[in-house]
């Protein structure tokens, strides 16, 4: 079968239209909780700008137990508190509820590690001249570590996509579904193809982006 855009076009650029959507949102809901929680997790670490064995030790656990979970069994788990915290358990505001939830976990990771890498001398000459914990984070810590925090939301982009593909399990649209639903399922290789190739130059696409950005940032 070939690929007829008079009669799927209009879905195939809806399904667009909600996966970026779903990266938009999860990216930027779960972005910013995992870098105030990462932000956290480098200051209270032991040896961090204010050790907390307390808050740190319960801020890994938590972690460390949501993000292995599998994000398909994720979201299953996630239903009941998806209905109170949503109102619904289906469609995609209630995929973004949990996916959300799953890249706060995996940023949190991701910046903590951005920070860690950082020249530990170059942290203990700020506080030397008496710089405060957030000027710390805001003039220092930051900006020494853009590059890499850069790269690392560019890998995190990328994992959303996949988990975009996963919104049609509970009808939340997208391309994943589209191409199960109008490709796979009526034998339409095409339309499979085609949604391949989309999500392959979006992804490409924020790579180019990424590794830009990130090579601007290590050449200020």
């Amino acid at each position: 079968m070939k690929f007829d855009f008079a009669t799927s076009g209009g879905v195939f650029v809806e399904a667009i239209g909600t996966t970026l959507y779903i990266v938009a949102v999860a990216m930027g809901i779960g972005g910013i909780v995992g870098l105030l929680l990462g932000i956290t997790l480098f200051i209270t670490r032991p040896g961090g700008l204010h050790p907390n064995k307390v808050l740190s030790t319960i801020l890994n656990l938590v972690i460390n137990f949501f993000r292995p979970i599998p994000f398909i069994i994720f979201i299953a788990a996630m239903g009941p508190v998806t209905l109170a915290v949503v109102g619904t358990s289906i469609g995609t505001n209630a995929f973004l509820f949990p996916a959300a939830l799953m890249v706060s976990f995996a940023s949190s990771r991701l910046v903590e590690q951005a920070l860690v890498g950082l020249d530990p001398g170059v942290v203990e000459a700020a506080r030397a001249m008496g710089a405060s914990t957030w000027t710390i984070i805001r003039t220092v810590v930051i900006p020494e570590a853009l590059a890499p925090l850069i790269l690392a939301y560019t890998f995190l982009f990328v994992a959303v996509m996949d988990m975009s593909a996963l919104a049609g399990i509970v009808a939340g649209g997208g391309l994943g579904a589209f191409a199960l639903s109008y490709g796979y399922q009526r034998f339409d290789w095409a339309i499979t193809w085609i949604t391949v190739a989309v999500i392959v130059v979006m992804v490409q696409a924020a790579q180019f982006l990424g590794n830009r950005l990130a090579a601007r940032a290590l050449h200020r």
